[in-house]
């Protein structure tokens, strides 16, 4: 049996009941085995394997709150502080009531090479709840999250472990956490990201993670001969990085025909009018379907299946495992070129196969929606030296830093002959910086 299996079958079997760990851990091990047959006594003796897929530190936690009717509410918190080699943990918090452990350390175990990318010195890790802000008040809002925050500044710090936010945790709740760790703290300092931007947060923040995916996707479609001009795209998903990923494909000349929520999806043959998402989304907190209603010629279906719609570009940007073996055969047939995930590990395991022995060319999440973190880390070098930079200066700095991501995926890819393929690619260049320091630092 190789290393890899056999550090597979040790997550499996000391991580019962956490299937998306295990498939991120499989995922992984799989593209790495190249680097680790080559590699295999070195890593064996040092157990290097052993380390990297157990988090340094799990705090799990409980959340009591008063909801507005007076009756005493108890969640569950976590924090996955998965490992610290390159810089302080860095990584979101969810609210979502599927959150649960075996969720966040996946997160935090593909973050850790996601950061890796970044080339900026942030470790991995993530968080959250299984509390659920859809249909809370503010004031039931504020209070989850005041209590959170009075657990969780414990193991936290602007040295120790940055949060950010997730799904379910945008500026309102990022506000509040922030409110609560400076009231216990005494600290004004850059603790969590994504923060508003009269009290340290950074400019292009909320279109980071949307843009830095079309900016990956542009150098790959180039890297290729072909331009964003004309494409068609469907991107999956209404929320932040859904809107700017269309932001920037629409401002890029390609065509975006098609969105959703988790209740159905919308279909616009003349092209996404984002005024009027924004406007749902954003604003008034709608649902999906209201687009229909408001433009003349385009459509809504109900549930899912808008991988249905022909496009040259697909763009999963809402949630894990969304992206399956038979979409991606409709999207195949249909005459797809180009795949890059928005979201953390949209597409299943055997999907992602399908698209790469199709000959598609598949940009994974750890690479292409790592712009939303990278920016994080420019907030975090902001808030360090007191200064707050232009938006023209944010972006410029998030389109160098996916320009070098591809470079980096690319060219780890070509170094073991795997052209083009960039799953690899994406997780041998992570991971190579990762194994490195940790060599370095001693057995800790």
């Amino acid at each position: 049996m190789s290393y890899t299996e056999e550090i597979y079958e040790r997550v499996v079997a000391q991580n019962p009941n956490e299937p998306e760990f295990h498939q991120a851990v499989k995922e992984v091990l799989d593209s790495l085995k190249v680097v680790i047959d080559k590699n295999e006594e070195e890593y064996r003796r040092l157990s290097i394997l052993e380390r990297l897929v157990e988090p340094e530190r799990i705090v799990s936690f409980r959340v009591p709150w008063i909801d507005d009717k007076g009756t005493v509410q108890v969640n569950k918190g976590y924090r996955v502080q998965f490992n610290s080699a390159i810089g302080p943990y860095k990584g979101g918090l969810r609210f979502h009531p599927t959150v649960n452990q075996g969720i966040l350390k996946f997160l935090g175990f593909e973050q850790i090479f996601k950061n890796s990318l970044t080339g900026l010195p942030i470790g991995g890790g993530k968080g959250g709840s299984n509390f659920d802000p859809k249909g809370k008040s503010d004031r039931e809002v504020m209070a989850f999250c005041q209590s959170f925050m009075t657990e969780l500044c414990k193991y936290i710090g602007k040295d120790e472990d940055v949060p950010a936010g997730d799904i379910g945790v945008g500026g309102r709740e990022i506000g509040y956490l922030y409110g609560q760790y400076k009231r216990i703290t005494g600290l004004y300092e850059g603790v969590l990201t994504g923060k508003g931007l009269n009290f340290g947060g950074s400019l292009i923040r909320t279109q980071a993670t949307g843009y830095g995916l079309v900016y990956i996707l542009d150098e790959m479609v180039k890297a290729h001969n072909d331009t964003l001009e004309g494409k068609t795209v469907i991107v999956t998903g209404s929320g932040n990085v859904a809107i700017y990923a269309v932001e920037k494909a629409t401002q890029l000349g390609a065509k975006v025909v098609a969105m959703c929520d988790s209740n159905g999806y919308i279909h616009d043959p003349d092209g996404i009018k984002l005024d009027v998402v924004k406007d749902i989304k954003e604003v008034k907190r709608g649902r999906i379907k209201e687009y229909a209603d408001r433009v003349p010629g385009s459509t809504y279906t109900e549930g899912t299946g808008i991988w249905n719609i022909k496009c040259d570009i697909y763009l999963p940007c809402a949630t894990q495992n969304e992206l399956a073996l038979d979409a991606v055969k409709t999207l195949v047939a249909n005459g797809v070129k180009y795949v890059a995930e928005g979201a953390n590990m949209p597409t299943t395991l055997d999907a992602t196969e399908y698209l790469q022995e199709q000959g598609i060319l598949f940009m994974p999440g750890k690479a292409a929606n790592a712009g939303g973190v990278a920016t994080s880390a420019l907030e975090m070098s902001q808030n360090s030296m007191r200064l707050s930079w232009s938006a023209e200066e944010v972006d410029a700095r998030l389109k160098e830093i996916m320009v070098n991501i591809f470079k980096k995926v690319s060219e780890a890819a070509d170094r073991y002959d795997l052209t083009d393929n960039y799953v690899v690619g994406a997780n041998i260049a992570g991971f190579e910086k990762v194994v490195d320091a940790m060599k370095a630092q001693g057995i800790v």
